[in-house]
């Protein structure tokens, strides 16, 4: 079960929900390190897709790699550099139902079926740019086939 997390925690890196956050300043704060100041009030978009996507934290982004999710690989990256479901107190309440669903959903989809892509998918995946949530171009096509034990 290991491993279906990372598979799942690299999925959802590559494509989040929602690939941007947006909060609102509750204070004034001056970001570290620079001279730029955000006022109270202000709204700030968190670019999730952006920092996924970064080969300062996650070396050629491109690569679907689950071992980037192992536990020492991901204590070599800074904090808030993997934000599917946003982070700190505005974390989704759902981020570990989410989770569980997905792994009870996976392993009876895996151990009943055989799932391959589709030729109607288009890949390499191009994510949609006119849509909220995270969409693939063209949808993803799977063919399933019952496993007869």
């Amino acid at each position: 079960m290991t491993y279906m997390e990372n598979v799942l925690h690299e999925t959802l890196r590559k494509y989040p929900p929602v690939p941007l956050l947006n909060r609102r300043c509750t204070q004034d704060y001056t970001i570290p390190n620079t001279n730029i100041r955000l006022e109270r009030g202000v709204d700030v978009a968190i670019p999730v897709l952006g920092i996924h996507t970064d080969p300062e934290y996650y070396p050629n982004p491109e690569i679907f790699d689950p071992d980037r999710f192992s536990e020492e690989n991901k204590n070599t990256r800074p904090a808030f550099t993997w934000l599917p479901f946003g982070e700190g107190p505005r974390v989704c309440i759902g981020l570990r139902f989410g989770m569980l669903q997905s792994k009870v959903g996976l392993t009876t989809l895996l151990k009943n079926y055989k799932i391959t892509l589709s030729k109607k998918t288009k890949v390499p995946l191009r994510l949609d740019k006119n849509v909220f949530v995270t969409t693939a171009e063209g949808g993803i096509w799977l063919d399933v086939k019952k496993i007869e034990y």
